[in-house]
């Protein structure tokens, strides 16, 4: 889909969208559910379907697929934090979307779900990636959540932030292997431009890997 098409989708549907944002939001706040430094955890929904909104039209397929995309991104959290179950999610898709678009949307969340763990290689271990190869635009949309959650830890200096940014750096190789089921479909694709989006956030260790001949980010 050409970015003009994709952007005249989310005007056309953007009173549902706006709906699906609002419920979401609301959604995290009844569990009282918070980012970062105290921050409403709509904060963090938001930053994720920036990306998805930003780069969508790289991976959606069809006009159809456009709200599915902004669901998914909306309530990727909503099994694993916000205590909905897989028919939960279904049961507010299908008030928003139809009945195709509910189940890629809910689809989409159940992919993007931690397994139960113990720490977090248990909770996103191999079973936990496949799951996302496997899962139309759960890639993306997985991509888009990694990189609000580098955005904001780059964005900020307090000793969180400074952990979880290094964290991200040392997983990021594995994890653009780990999303990436190296597809010709565009619903699965690992784009690009949002990998350079996510390394510019990391940019001054990145660099420095390098110069040491460490260069992941150019493969994908």
């Amino acid at each position: 889909m050409t970015r003009q098409d994709y952007e005249k989708c989310l005007q056309k549907y953007s009173e549902a969208i706006k709906t699906i944002r609002q419920q979401a939001h609301e959604l995290h706040q009844s569990v009282n559910q918070t980012y970062g430094e105290g921050l409403p955890y709509g904060y963090h929904l938001d930053m994720v379907v920036q990306g998805v909104t930003d780069y969508g039209h790289l991976v959606c397929a069809c006009e159809d697929d456009v709200l599915p995309l902004i669901f998914g991104g909306y309530y990727h959290d909503s099994i694993e934090d916000a205590r909905l179950t897989y028919n939960d999610v279904l049961r507010v898709a299908r008030n928003l979307l139809t009945e195709e678009q509910a189940l890629m949307a809910t689809e989409i969340v159940y992919a993007l779900t931690n397994d139960k763990g113990r720490n977090r290689a248990e909770r996103a271990g191999e079973k936990y990636y496949k799951g996302i190869r496997e899962t139309p635009y759960a890639p993306f949309v997985k991509l888009c959540d990694r990189l609000a959650n580098i955005t904001y830890s780059c964005a900020g200096d307090d000793p969180n932030n400074v952990r979880m940014r290094e964290v991200y750096k040392q997983e990021v190789p594995h994890f653009l292997a780990s999303i990436n089921p190296h597809s010709d479909d565009p619903r699965y694709l690992v784009p690009q431009p949002v990998v350079i989006k996510l390394a510019e956030c990391l940019i001054d260790d990145l660099e420095r890997e390098e110069q040491n001949g460490k260069v992941w980010w150019h493969e994908y």
